[in-house]
């Protein structure tokens, strides 16, 4: 049984998601994802301007007078919402925390893609699968994917990027459009409990990921369009001046102590992310995947419009 808060947090989230696919992504989800293909639907007469390589010479020889070949595209798709539900998604300085805005903006995006006659589905992952729901089409499957990515609970902490990956590519067996939505944080072991060793966590991980995951997210676009949505949250990419406080790693269970008055700590911590950053968004546009990174303190809307532009435009000039 799923509780009336709950059910009320999924209705409101239905309703605010809905607003935003209807009035300020309308068209925009179509336009910037590609069907299956093009398939033949008519011939008509020629009008100038027409590609010549459309000719039908068949017709053409039959009527003495040139036709082409009309095609449209498949619009059908399957659309695949990869979500990190791994322990540092809990985290949120704001009302709301990552694996919430996950929700939220997975949410818009299958809406988006109901409305297109797309069909959803969902991965679940933290070390390993947590849960696959087949992608269907219909509002009430989307509110079922929105009450897994809200009401699941993981049964690890950790994450491992490349396990999903490697799964979506035995049960998918048709292209698809896959929304990995995480932070693209990982495990890592320091070897010293100290605050230096903490703040280089992130650093570590960023040679990690490029190293482990590049070849696996390179295989899975070979295969399907991944986009990756990265979400963060201010305090992970810069500490508050609020003194002593005590951390405990959500994926790990590390607990360390941090001085944040500390303004060069500060610095080296805010610079050591950015590098990290950096380092990720290389490592998207390496293996040529795009990507879009949003905030928990900031509105994701007007991002997600830039990202479907950016895309659009790119798709018109290739």
């Amino acid at each position: 049984m799923i509780p009336r808060e709950m059910l009320k947090k999924i209705r409101l989230l239905e309703l605010r998601t809905n607003r935003l696919v209807t009035e300020t992504l309308a068209g925009q989800y179509q336009s910037v994802f590609k069907g299956q293909g093009m398939h033949f639907e008519e011939v008509r007469e020629y009008q100038p301007g027409d590609d010549v390589r459309t000719i039908d010479w068949n017709v053409t020889a039959r009527m003495n007078h040139p036709f082409v070949k009309k095609f449209v595209e498949e619009r059908e798709l399957t659309v695949i919402l990869a979500v990190d539900l791994s322990g540092s998604g809990l985290f949120g300085s704001t009302a709301q925390s990552k694996r919430e805005l996950a929700a939220e903006v997975a949410s818009v995006l299958a809406f988006s893609a109901i409305r297109n006659h797309d069909k959803v589905g969902l991965v679940l992952f933290t070390e390993g699968i947590e849960k696959f729901v087949p992608p269907r089409k219909g509002r009430r499957h989307v509110l079922r994917v929105i009450r897994e990515i809200l009401c699941h609970e993981p049964r690890r902490p950790g994450t491992d990027l490349n396990g999903a990956l490697h799964f979506l590519s035995r049960v998918l067996t048709r292209r698809a459009i896959v929304v990995v939505l995480s932070d693209f944080l990982g495990q890592t072991s320091p070897t010293r409990r100290d605050i230096d060793a903490h703040l280089r966590r992130q650093v570590v991980l960023s040679e990690t990921l490029a190293q482990a995951s590049l070849t696996a997210l390179r295989q899975a676009h070979r295969r399907h369009d991944v986009v990756a949505v990265q979400i963060t949250d201010r305090y992970e990419l810069e500490l508050p001046a609020l003194g002593y406080l005590v951390l405990k790693d959500a994926e790990t269970g590390e607990v360390v102590e941090i001085h944040t008055g500390d303004e060069r700590r500060r610095q080296a911590f805010a610079q050591r992310q950015q590098r990290y950053q950096n380092d990720i968004r290389r490592l998207f546009r390496s293996a040529q995947i795009d990507s879009i990174q949003l905030r928990t303190d900031q509105p994701y809307a007007a991002a997600l419009g830039r990202f479907f532009e950016t895309r659009e435009r790119r798709r018109r000039r290739g």
